[in-house]
């Protein structure tokens, strides 16, 4: 039985997030993700003006007539939302935990997919797969997988991200646009991300706090890290030990910016902090231009 307060955040989601699609993203969405382009959908008589590179030697030479092949542009795509389920989502020292602010850009992303007929679907993974839901289109499934994220419990707590790009591989066999929702805060993905990205469109989502990024000056703080249950208790009036964390976080940020750019993967930042309406418009624009 799902509780009162779970629709009434699926509603408020739906709203939100519709509202934006209407007003903001119109058009974009469908500006930058093509169908899979032009399929064959039949044989036919040549008549003249045809092109004749599209003649069908094998089926001209059967009938002793010139045919060609008759293609049509292929519009519909899958969708699918790879989405980290692990335990370090629930954690946020802004307005939204990370994987309330998870929640909402799959709505948004999956309302605009619906909105152009593509099918939509979701992975949810931890350190093992946790939750899967076939592509299919049409709103109420759209809400179903923002139902889902919302209130589903997931068995574990930890991160495998590898696991997760080499089980969307083995199911998802088609080309799909792929959006890939984590914190990524996880290590030895590196090679599934990159054969990912050549059989699939990748998206990368990065969902931060700022907290996990730079220590406020706040005495001692007592921290568990919430995948492995870990406690340590943090000096943060020691400005050498926000200096070395700060530069510890950026430098592996940068390592994940380049592995991006090197498995030709785009990527959003999204922080709890602040509003996800604006990288992604910077990311529907910059990837328009690049297409043109």
């Amino acid at each position: 039985m799902i509780s009162k307060e779970i629709l009434k955040q699926v509603k408020r989601i739906e709203i939100k997030t519709g509202r934006l699609v209407s007003e903001t993203f119109a058009g974009q969405y469908e500006s930058i993700f093509k169908g899979r382009g032009i399929e064959f959908a039949e044989v036919r008589e040549y008549f003249p003006g045809d092109d004749i590179r599209t003649i069908d030697w094998n089926v001209t030479a059967r009938f002793g007539r010139p045919f060609i092949k008759k293609f049509v542009e292929e519009r519909e795509l899958t969708v699918v939302f790879l989405v980290d389920f692990s335990s370090s989502g629930f954690f946020g020292t802004a307005e939204k935990f990370k994987n309330e602010m998870a929640a909402e850009l799959v709505s948004l992303l999956a309302l605009s997919a619906t909105k152009n007929n593509d099918k939509v679907g979701m992975i949810g993974f931890t350190d093992t797969i946790e939750k899967v839901i076939i592509p299919r289109k049409g709103l109420k499934h759209i809400l179903r997988i923002v139902r889902e994220m919302i209130s589903f419990e997931p068995r574990r707590k930890a991160t495998n991200i590898k696991a997760a790009l080499q089980y969307l591989n083995e199911v998802i066999k088609r080309k799909a646009v792929v959006f890939l929702v984590s914190d990524f805060l996880d290590r030895g993905f590196e090679k599934d991300l990159k054969i990912t990205a050549k059989k699939h469109d990748l998206i990368a989502l990065r969902i931060t706090d700022n907290l996990e990024q730079e220590l406020p000056q706040a005495g001692f703080i007592e921290i568990e890290d919430s995948e492995t249950g870990e406690m340590a208790v943090l000096d943060s009036t020691d400005a050498a030990f926000r200096k070395k964390f700060k530069e510890t976080r950026w430098e592996e940020v940068e390592v994940l910016k380049k592995l991006f750019k090197s498995a030709k993967v785009d990527s959003v930042d999204i922080s709890t902090g602040s509003s996800y309406v604006k990288p992604l418009i910077n990311f529907f624009r910059a990837r328009a231009l690049r297409f043109r």
